[in-house]
């Protein structure tokens, strides 16, 4: 049997005179064709095809695109409707792990404080939020209707609300407002769990009752500014951290960065989302 890479002398010599041929032509092209020599950069390449569905769709140039977007509900964005809104896939998995825990976002500023999205993404997108009214029936994914829970806000509930909880007494009821009032009210769910005292099977129970409904406005203290007194006030830090954060702020000149804090000596680092959410630069 003859072998493929075997030729006979007319194969060569065809082979030979077709590479002469293309290689003439290209020739041709080379000295001729002024455009086939022009280092423009082409009209379009692979990337910006690739890239072609961000731009025209998302992105803060284009606000104005959102608007094609149907009211929706955020707690149930998918991946491919993140994408187009412009989220990246740590924001959308912030989404779906606080979903999976059955809580929900009742508002466009808590759905940015879970995702942690930018506020120029926010302005574009959140006009486009629709959220249902609890305590109406609604559709669940099997089709079947049901009555969505009615949460009731944990910024007005009073300690004898509290002590309908399971687990929650006169003494931890009294803690918790006390905390709450300290604070200026609850910004996130999560800072029940701060409470001292408070297991975190009782607290995730409260929850199941109670959410943050209505966010209270609060004014951020200064790191950069604001002296040892002012920043003990914050229930989170106490004269022990804010003696320290001055110290340290004297260190290094001013802070960057709310993260920064958690380079100061036995910070609690673990609270650091719920800390930030009082402090500004």
């Amino acid at each position: 049997m003859r072998s493929p890479f075997r030729y006979t002398r007319q194969e060569k010599r065809g082979i030979t005179i077709l590479l002469i041929l293309i290689a003439s032509f290209q020739g041709v092209l080379w000295f001729y064709d002024p455009g086939f020599k022009s280092h423009r950069a082409p009209l379009m390449t692979f990337d910006s095809l690739a890239t072609i569905p961000m731009d025209s769709l998302a992105g803060p140039e284009n606000p104005n695109t959102f608007s094609r977007f149907r009211p929706f509900n955020p707690n149930f964005i998918t991946d491919y409707k993140g994408y187009l809104l412009g989220m990246s896939a740590e924001e959308l998995d912030r989404l779906y792990d606080f979903r999976k825990e059955g809580r929900y976002v009742h508002s466009a500023e808590e759905f940015r404080r879970v995702t942690k999205i930018s506020d120029s993404l926010l302005k574009a997108i959140s006009p486009n939020f629709s959220f249902p009214q609890f305590g109406t029936r609604v559709k669940s994914a099997d089709g079947r209707k049901k009555v969505a829970p009615e949460f009731r806000d944990l910024n007005k509930a009073s300690a004898q609300d509290l002590k309908a909880i399971s687990g929650i007494g006169p003494v931890l009821s009294s803690r918790i407002v006390r905390f709450r009032d300290r604070l200026g009210g609850f910004l996130v769910d999560e800072q029940l769990l701060d409470v001292y005292g408070l297991d975190e099977e009782v607290a995730r129970r409260a929850l199941k009752v109670f959410r943050v409904r209505e966010v209270p406005h609060i004014r951020k203290i200064s790191l950069n500014r604001a002296g040892e007194e002012e920043l003990g006030k914050l229930v989170y830090l106490g004269k022990r951290f804010a003696k320290r954060i001055v110290a340290y702020r004297d260190s290094i000149g001013r802070f960057d960065s709310v993260e920064q804090l958690t380079k100061i000596e036995d910070f609690p680092s673990d609270r650091i989302d719920r800390i930030k959410l009082y402090l500004g630069l």
